[in-house]
């Protein structure tokens, strides 16, 4: 079952750390996984930061911070670390799944006397 993922920043918190202003110290997110039927399984996380380990004149002012940037540190922080768990959970809902009731493949909306079907 292929699924395609997507990740979105759900929440942020910030505070003053040092000459960083409005330094964001923890990340709320969601991991969405989609299967090639429409269904979605979503993990929620939440992963803290601190400036204080920013190598200098690397520091990110809050207001020139995209949702990618912080994406991308949270999946620096998840990424080989239990990223494997939280795919998981994504798949187990996936499985869950309701069955979704659809035409069958044989049925051309003709009836057997060759005329259409009465509503």
């Amino acid at each position: 079952m292929a699924i395609t993922y997507t990740w979105k920043v759900t929440g942020i918190k910030v505070k003053d750390e040092g000459a960083n202003k409005n330094a964001i110290v923890q990340t709320y997110w969601k991991k969405i996984g989609t299967d090639e039927n429409g269904n979605v399984g979503e993990f929620s996380g939440a992963t803290p930061f601190t400036s204080a380990n920013v190598p200098d004149g690397e520091f990110v002012a809050f207001e020139a911070l995209t949702e990618a940037n912080v994406i991308a540190w949270v999946q620096s922080v998840v990424t080989g670390s239990y990223e494997e768990h939280v795919n998981e959970q994504i798949a187990k809902q996936l499985a869950k799944s309701d069955p979704v009731e659809i035409k069958m493949p044989w049925d051309t909306g003709v009836s057997p006397s060759g005329s259409a079907p009465t509503p």
